[in-house]
């Protein structure tokens, strides 16, 4: 990223950034588990935060952590997949990248009604207004719906990550 997205400001002529090169298996596989390990496991906890805050009807606080949960997953996808987490919170771009990898991610959030589409335009927004709009609101019931979806996710993240881990062996 540095290289093809950074500004030169000043070349002494000392030093060279180093060349990207291929990984072997074992290496590429060692990564892919090591990232998947650190983002599956801290998705998670906040998947766990987000069903305690539930109970305790901080809906708000249950949407942010619900967000955080997905993002999460979705980062522990790519990164076992292309080794690359994009510097974005926004879960609509973050689920067309993950689509891409794996069509049957698309089966998570389905789009088809002005409803669900609704519903996850909710979970979206929940990076940002859950936290600082005091006019942001969401139901009980919608935050219950969005989790049955990210615990789809969960476990669609984990059989596919670790096939895919598996495959790097070869």
């Amino acid at each position: 990223d540095i290289k093809k997205e950074g500004i030169l400001l000043y070349d002494s002529g000392r030093h060279e950034l180093a060349e990207e090169r291929e990984m072997s298996h074992e290496e590429r596989q060692g990564k892919a588990k090591e990232d998947f390990d650190y983002w599956f496991e801290s998705a998670k906890q906040f998947f766990h935060d987000c069903h305690a805050n539930l109970e305790r009807k901080w809906n708000s606080k249950a949407a942010f952590e619900l967000h955080q949960a997905t993002e999460r997953f979705y980062s522990a996808i790519l990164l076992v997949f292309i080794s690359y987490k994009p510097k974005t919170h926004d879960l609509k771009d973050l689920s067309k990248q993950v689509a891409s990898q794996d069509p049957s991610f698309l089966s998570v959030f389905p789009l088809g009604t002005a409803e669900e589409k609704r519903l996850f335009e909710l979970l979206r927004k929940a990076y940002v207004d859950a936290r600082y709009d005091k006019n942001y609101k969401i139901t009980h019931e919608e935050l219950q719906w969005l989790g049955e979806r990210v615990s789809l996710l969960q476990k669609m993240t984990e059989d596919i990550c670790r096939n895919k881990i598996k495959s790097f062996a070869n």
